[in-house]
């Protein structure tokens, strides 16, 4: 059985005192679960002092990206030994934002993921399609694509330390959210070159998460699905109530 994972992505939100607000609130309406893990990502400046208000309560941290490089003329970036000794486990690496706005491509994406690797981070590579693309009958394509890009070079057991997000671009903060069938057709598919990638028991254990405008109405029925392992959750992560809720999803 893979453990469910809810992860909340604050994107570009929260000043410092504002985030450690969030986790006080989420610590309080979430509680302790052992039955499933709780990822907060807030923003660079905000991460050693919102890892010091999660000390106890078992809930991962994550950075929203970094830099493939550990140190260097590189004004403006943050690497991985940075993001770990802030009290980080996980790295958000190739959002739809990213590559939208920010160039990320699949080879800066394996980079970022190979540096993540190698300072202990587990990194949570997002893959997903836009608009034009899924109306093209190019999804699963693209995701094949993105997934072999994303991955390349990497072994069966760094493979295995990764977590995937397929986050469709149509429906990251639209308020539109793929069914769950159409969810779970790229999900099995994504599980399905992971196996090709690395091997069956890789496969199996690799949690892919879903994240498109996951919102309390619409948790339960997406985490249905068999090979639906988490969501990644923007908007409604900014939100206590929100977030605590699809973290007690009900399946």
């Amino acid at each position: 059985m893979r453990k469910p994972l809810l992860a909340g992505n604050w994107k570009m939100n929260c000043t410092i005192a504002e985030s450690q607000e969030l986790v006080r609130q989420l610590r309080d309406q979430i509680g302790a679960r052992d039955d499933r893990d709780v990822l907060v990502a807030p923003t660079y400046p905000a991460l050693a002092l919102v890892a010091k208000e999660l000390e106890g309560s078992g809930y991962l941290l994550a950075a929203q990206d970094l830099y493939w490089e550990d140190s260097g003329a590189y004004t403006g970036e943050v690497s991985g030994p940075m993001i770990a000794a802030a009290g980080c486990s996980h790295v958000i690496i190739g959002h739809s934002e990213r590559r939208q706005y920010f160039g990320e491509t699949e080879e800066t994406v394996s980079k970022k993921t190979q540096s993540a690797l190698r300072h202990g981070l587990g990194p949570i590579v997002c893959v997903g399609e836009t608009l034009d693309q899924r109306e093209a009958g190019d999804t699963l394509a693209v995701i094949e694509r993105q997934v072999r890009g994303g991955l390349d070079g990497l072994g069966s057991e760094e493979i295995g330390r990764l977590v995937l997000a397929y986050e469709p671009v149509w429906a990251i903060g639209t308020g539109k959210v793929a069914t769950p069938e159409q969810a779970e057709e790229v999900h099995a598919a994504i599980r399905g070159l992971v196996a090709k990638l690395a091997d069956d028991a890789t496969a199996e254990q690799c949690r892919i998460l879903y994240g498109g405008s996951v919102k309390p109405d619409n948790v339960d029925v997406l985490m249905s699905e068999p090979d639906i392992d988490g969501a990644l959750v923007g908007g409604a992560s900014l939100k206590a109530a929100d977030f605590a809720r699809i973290v007690a999803f009900q399946s």
